[in-house]
């Protein structure tokens, strides 16, 4: 579960919602407890690579869904694991499903990416999969690494279990098979030069 400082007071999920509604800050909310979102977003880094990245993920998706019902979102909406116990917000989630129309919330996501920092990579793979693959709707599980070119795709089989593929090289492409989709590790990594160390990567700007 998250461990960052948090308000020690229990919240029901109305009381949540409601504070949300009423506030500028966003919350992350698990089993009556809640966590800032500013103090998560600078636990994963908040560096322009990892924002960059998060833009050039979006953009694709974007381009590649134009038309077909789907919904890009990133960062700061809110996404429900549980309606009625766990609500974050991923780097990125996708939703196609018409009648989940909440202006705040997805509630039925196909696809979600998360964009890996020191600081955040063993909670991305392990408690916060583990929460992610109890969402009944979502197909693919994305992680996108800053420190090196290598983007990692879950992808739920019909037996439930999830089969994984990672991809590397420039011409590689992520199947997102649920949307109908590929995305270039190119189109990922635009203008991204990545390195060893968090925050020493530059933009490599257009001429």
């Amino acid at each position: 579960m998250p461990t960052q400082p948090h308000d020690t007071r229990r919240y029901t999920v109305e009381e949540y919602l409601a504070l949300e509604e009423a506030s500028d800050v966003r919350y992350e909310f698990y089993h009556g407890e809640i966590f800032p979102l500013d103090t998560l977003t600078s636990r994963a880094g908040g560096t322009k690579r990892h924002n960059l990245l998060i833009q050039n993920c979006v953009a694709a998706l974007r381009r590649s869904l134009k038309g077909r019902g789907c919904s890009v979102f990133a960062e700061n909406v809110r996404m429900a694991v549980d309606e009625n116990q766990h609500y974050n917000y991923p780097d990125v989630v996708v939703g196609c499903d018409p009648t989940d129309n909440d202006p705040r919330t997805v509630y039925r996501p196909v696809l979600i990416i998360e964009v890996l920092s020191a600081s955040t990579e063993a909670r991305d793979r392990g408690w916060k999969f583990q929460q992610y693959q109890l969402v009944s709707s979502l197909q693919h599980y994305v992680l996108v690494s800053q420190r090196r070119r290598l983007v990692e795709c879950y992808t739920r089989t019909e037996g439930g279990t999830w089969l994984l593929t990672s991809v590397r090289e420039p011409e590689h492409t992520v199947p997102l098979t649920a949307l109908q989709v590929e995305l270039t590790v190119t189109a990922i990594y635009e203008d991204v030069e990545t390195g060893p160390e968090e925050g020493s990567a530059l933009l490599r700007l257009p001429d």
